[in-house]
């Protein structure tokens, strides 16, 4: 089976952060999200990945170098989420892909929504749940009928950013243009063409668009209100630490903290704070809902 992870956002709501690593490679307990979602796709039976990049590109390949299996399309001119599928056309196979976006946590069952779709025999199926923050999607039965909500007859529903396309269907796609893939779905509705949805409403999703998001779902994680991925080897509870870590012995901790290879003094109190590899917290800081970079 073969899968894209869409991860070429230039990750804009997430500033400053994003100045120093991609969205994608934020940490998640301390490993990079994407080398856990790769991981996680190889896992259930996906044996080509293909990464697309472009913001801060080369440390998303110097992330995912020498993984079997795993080739980096770089975008030297981003090319949004229609574009970056339609590059990639002529190295999949003839088969169905999977695309994930590579800003998601979720527990979504991508085996079953695969076999899902070639057993329909779709040329797309988006996996879709009941999300009203993001509800824009409606639903009549099996099928899409709308992108932006508008729409009385049906369901309002939200795509999860997972789904699985017949690479075919991406010819329709003009190349090495920049286009927005839920643009083209717009389009092949207008045109009478299918768009399959597949609901997945128990599963737990985090969408890592804001600083907000991304400390909450490390809280989540920590206070076992969410699935931990076991690609993310990390098992505590409220305090995940790195080995690399230093810190004194007096280090506070409240409700919840994630520490990567950073260095901290004596007498600091942490409060929902996810200090990244590299960074240097000094004696008697007091930090609360931080994410705290190297320079920090």
């Amino acid at each position: 089976m073969q899968a894209m992870i869409l991860a070429a956002g230039f990750g804009t709501r997430l500033l400053p952060y994003t100045k120093y690593l991609p969205k994608p490679l934020f940490p998640v307990l301390n490993t990079p999200l994407l080398l856990a979602a790769v991981n996680r796709l190889k896992n259930s039976g996906f044996s080509k990945i293909i990464v697309n990049c472009h913001h801060l590109g080369d440390q998303i390949v110097s992330c995912l170098r020498d993984i079997p299996g795993v080739s980096v399309q770089q975008e030297e001119v981003i090319l949004g989420t229609g574009g970056g599928l339609r590059r990639a056309l002529d190295k999949l196979d003839d088969e169905p892909l999977l695309v994930v976006n590579g800003d998601i946590y979720h527990t979504i069952d991508v085996g079953e929504l695969y076999r899902y779709h070639v057993e329909a025999e779709n040329a797309v199926t988006m996996a879709v749940h009941d999300c009203p923050r993001f509800n824009k999607i409606t639903v009549e039965g099996q099928q899409i009928t709308g992108f932006d909500g508008s729409r009385q007859e049906g369901e309002q529903l939200a795509y999860t950013g997972v789904q699985v396309i017949n690479p075919e269907l991406l010819r329709g796609i003009k190349k090495e243009t920049a286009s927005c893939i839920i643009e083209y779905y717009r389009r092949l509705l207008a045109q009478n063409r299918a768009i399959h949805a597949r609901r997945f409403d128990r599963c737990n999703w985090t969408d890592m668009g804001t600083p907000e998001d991304y400390l909450q779902l490390h809280g989540a994680l920590l206070s076992g209100q969410v699935p931990c991925w076991p690609e993310l080897g990390c098992e505590a509870e409220k305090l995940c630490i790195d080995a690399g870590a230093e810190w004194a012995d007096d280090l506070e901790v409240v409700d919840w903290t994630c520490i990567g290879k950073a260095r901290i003094g004596s007498q600091v109190k942490l409060c929902r704070c996810v200090v990244w590899d590299g960074a240097v917290i000094g004696p008697g800081r007091v930090l609360t809902d931080e994410i705290v970079l190297p320079h920090h």
